[in-house]
C-alpha cells in the first residue's frame, strides 16, 4: 500500500503546489478567506468528493465528505488557510490546508478497499476565533473516529500539548473631570485598569507555573487634563488543563471587580473572542503517526516543545482522538513560525518535499487504524480514560 500512495501522491502533487502557492499569493485573514475556501473546494470536487460550503454557520468554511460502500470508520483531515495581518502565510496554512486536502484525496482514492469515509473539514480563522470550536458546538465531530492535523515548522516533532486560553475583555467605566482644577469629582477609570494589573501580577505568584496571564490596555484615555471615564483592556488567560483554566478565569475576573470597587467604576466583562481547550494528543495514534513517517522518510519525530501556545485543535481532541504533530519546511532552525521567513519557506523544493512526505504519514496512519480494530479499540480506550 505504501507504494501506491507515495505514487497517487506524486501524481498530486503538482495541483497541491499549485494550490499551496495560489492562497500564498493571495493572503485572507480568518472569515475572509473566500478564494482559499473556493479553491480547496473545487479541487476536492473535482476528485469525487461531496462539498458543503457555508459550513455550519462559517461562511468560509467546508465539509468535503466520501463515503465508500463497505462500512468502516470515519477519518477527518482539518485545513487551515487563513493568513496574518501583515505578513500573509507566516504560519504556513497555506501549506497546512494542502497537506490535509491532500491527504484526504489520497485517502479517499484507496478508500473502496479499506471500507469507511473521509472527510475534509475547511477550518477557517484559527489565528484567531477558530472554527473548529463552532463545529465542535454544533456536534460536526462527534461521529469522527480520528482526526489529524499537520503544521508546517522548523522541524519534526511528535504531537503534543497546547494550553487551554479563555479571552477576557474588561471595560470600566467612570467620570470625566479636569484633571488639575476638580480631579476630586471624576472617577478614573484607567486607575481601574492599572489596578487590575497590579492585582493579577499579584496574583501572579499564586498561580501555577505553567499558566500564563498576558494582557494590553486598549483603550486607556484620550488627554492627560482630562480624567478618562473609559478604560478597556483585554488578556489572554491559559493554563495545561481546561479545568484549572476555568478555576484561574475566576480569579483574574475577581481583580478587575475588586479594582472597579476600589475607584468606585462600573464593569463590564465579556469573552472577546473563543475559548480554545488544550489540546490533548491521543499518544496511542500519535505513536502510529510517528512510525509512519520513519516508514515513509526516515524521519524520527523530536519531542514536543515544552513551550506551547493555545489551538482550535484543542476543541476537536476533548470529542475524538486527534494528533497535531509539526513538520519540518526549513533547513534554516532560526526560521520561526509567524514571519515572513516562514512564509516564504513554504515555496521551497525542500518544503515541498516534506509535504509529500507529511501526506503519506497522514494517509497510512489513516489506513492503518481503519483495517485494524484492536489498534484502534487501545486509541479510544485512551481517548476515553485520558483526563481532558
Amino acid at each position: 500500500m505504501k507504494s501506491k500512495v507515495i505514487e497517487l501522491i506524486n501524481t498530486l502533487a503538482p495541483e497541491l503546489n499549485e494550490l499551496s502557492l495560489e492562497i500564498y499569493n493571495n493572503p485572507e485573514l480568518g472569515y475572509e478567506e473566500f478564494k482559499a475556501c473556493k479553491l480547496h473546494t473545487e479541487l476536492l470536487k473535482k476528485y469525487g468528493f461531496n462539498v458543503q460550503t457555508s459550513f455550519s454557520g462559517v461562511e468560509t468554511g467546508f465539509k468535503a465528505q466520501y463515503k465508500s460502500k463497505k462500512p468502516g470508520l470515519t477519518v477527518a483531515y482539518m485545513a487551515e488557510y487563513d493568513a496574518l495581518p501583515d505578513i500573509g502565510h507566516g504560519c504556513g496554512h497555506n501549506m497546512l490546508g494542502a497537506v490535509s486536502t491532500g491527504a484526504g484525496i489520497v485517502l479517499k482514492e484507496i478508500i473502496d478497499e479499506i471500507g469507511g469515509t473521509v472527510i475534509v473539514f475547511g477550518t477557517p480563522a484559527e489565528e484567531t476565533s477558530g472554527a473548529k470550536v463552532t463545529y465542535v458546538e454544533n456536534h460536526e465531530f462527534d461521529n469522527v473516529d480520528i482526526a489529524m492535523i499537520a503544521h508546517p515548522g522548523n522541524e519534526y516533532t511528535k504531537s503534543g500539548s497546547s494550553l487551554a486560553l479563555e479571552p477576557v475583555q474588561f471595560e470600566f467605566f467612570g467620570k470625566t473631570s479636569h484633571a488639575a482644577s476638580a480631579p476630586e469629582k471624576g472617577i478614573n477609570a484607567l486607575d481601574a485598569a492599572i489596578q487590575t494589573f497590579n492585582g493579577i501580577n499579584a496574583l501572579r505568584q499564586h498561580i501555577r507555573n505553567d499558566s500564563r496571564v498576558h494582557g494590553v490596555i486598549i483603550d486607556g484615555g484620550k488627554a492627560a487634563n482630562v480624567v478618562p471615564d473609559y478604560t478597556k483592556c483585554q488578556f489572554y488567560v491559559r493554563s495545561t488543563t481546561k479545568a484549572y483554566n476555568v478555576e484561574l478565569v475566576e480569579k483574574i475576573k475577581n481583580c478587575a471587580k475588586g479594582a472597579a470597587l476600589a475607584e468606585g467604576c462600573k464593569l463590564k466583562i465579556c469573552q472577546f473572542e473563543f475559548n480554545y481547550d488544550n489540546m490533548v494528543t491521543n499518544k496511542k495514534l500519535s505513536d502510529v503517526f510517528n512510525e509512519k513517517i520513519y516508514e515513509v522518510a526516515g524521519i524520527k519525530m523530536n519531542s514536543p516543545s515544552k513551550n506551547t501556545g493555545s489551538i482550535d485543535a484543542g476543541q476537536v481532541s476533548h470529542v475524538c482522538p486527534t494528533i497535531h504533530p509539526y513538520f519540518d519546511i526549513t533547513n534554516d532552525k532560526n526560521i520561526v513560525g509567524h514571519t515572513r521567513e516562514m512564509a516564504k519557506s513554504t515555496l521551497t523544493d525542500y518544503a515541498k518535499e516534506q509535504m509529500k512526505n507529511t501526506i503519506a504519514a497522514l494517509v497510512l496512519t489513516a489506513a492503518e487504524v481503519m483495517q485494524n480494530t484492536e489498534l484502534y479499540k487501545k486509541i479510544k480506550y485512551e481517548f476515553d480514560h485520558t483526563e481532558k
